[in-house]
């Protein structure tokens, strides 16, 4: 939304596994960056403005960009953010203690208190998120509005296929159940393992004849997941409302959201929730007791994507926004 921006100039920094996630390569304004060599490489030119996308790691290093540039930090996990320096200590002896005290004496994991004080903005991906210092950052647009029905019913259900933070069991049991007057196609876009994956095997061999799984073994790539997210009549997102992150509690549609805003919103579809996840967005839709009937009546259903989450409109707000932080 800034590569043709009159106004702004914009570099990216990403690291190996985020370049090759994203299917980049290095340009005059995409970089290969890592813990050791993001300062200095920020040191090259002088910026207006430092966004930091997750501040997760290496908070020793994102404490000193806070205090050598005007910063904002994309904060995901809210209630991570509030944490105290004694709480954060206190945290690593929860779980994982291997790595988390590697992020205390390699990674100044008590500096993170500091990052979120010293930051300039704070900023939100969802809108609903947003308080008086809890900025909301326009990223998400839609790609195109297909409207296009098909005879087979697809719902997809995006993300990886783990009940840690998804209850897949309740699909699970409920898939059988689904009427022999449509056909059905339920793909779990998402790698799935452990008992989920075992879960899937035994529903694809004990489905009904109406009914098509399609499940993944590996990590789904771009262009599978950009194909079947484009085929969907539905999406069906049973995000768990509370989850956790650094082993401190985190709500869903409160303190944290889900990913399946962003692709709702990108590839133009629907997307059915948990009656207690808490959005305004008229196509986020509390899952009813007879989501049959349901699904059915939402494919009927038209949402206008445009309206509100157009290339160019989210565009000019995004450029509204960075006009106010910097």
């Amino acid at each position: 939304m800034t590569k043709s921006s009159e106004e702004f100039e914009v570099d990216f920094y990403f690291s190996e596994k985020i370049l090759k996630q994203l299917g980049l390569s290095q340009s005059d304004n995409v970089f290969h960056s890592s813990a050791a060599n993001l300062l200095h490489q920020l040191s090259r030119k002088k910026y207006d403005l430092v966004i930091i996308g997750t501040v997760h790691r290496y908070f020793n290093v994102f404490n000193e960009v806070c205090t050598k540039y005007r910063t904002s930090v994309i904060v995901h996990n809210l209630n991570f953010s509030r944490l105290s320096k004694f709480h954060l200590f206190a945290k690593i002896f929860k779980k994982d203690f291997t790595f988390r005290f590697k992020l205390l004496l390699k990674e100044g994991l008590l500096e993170a208190p500091e990052i979120y004080k010293n930051a300039s903005h704070l900023l939100v991906l969802d809108e609903n998120l947003a308080t008086e210092n809890l900025r909301y950052l326009p990223v998400f647009y839609t790609r195109s509005q297909n409207n296009e029905k098909h005879s087979v019913f697809t719902v997809v259900i995006p993300g990886a296929v783990s009940q840690k933070r998804r209850d897949y069991r309740m699909i699970f049991s409920t898939i059988p159940a689904f009427p022999k007057n449509q056909r059905w196609e339920f793909v779990f876009l998402g790698k799935a393992t452990g008992n989920e994956l075992k879960s899937l095997q035994n529903l694809e061999h004990t489905k009904p004849e109406h009914v098509e799984i399609r499940y993944f073994t590996e990590k789904v790539n771009q262009k599978d997941f950009d194909e079947w997210m484009e085929k969907a009549d539905i999406l069906w997102c049973p995000v768990q409302s509370k989850t956790e992150f650094f082993s401190n509690p985190e709500i869903y549609g409160k303190t944290k959201m889900t990913g399946n805003i962003g692709d709702a919103i990108k590839y133009s579809k629907l997307a059915v929730v948990p009656e207690d996840y808490y959005s305004s967005f008229k196509f986020i839709i509390p899952q009813e007791k007879d989501i049959v009937r349901q699904f059915l009546a939402l494919k009927e259903k038209y949402f206008d994507f445009e309206k509100k989450y157009s290339y160019e409109f989210v565009s000019r707000d995004l450029h509204q926004l960075l006009h106010s932080i910097i």
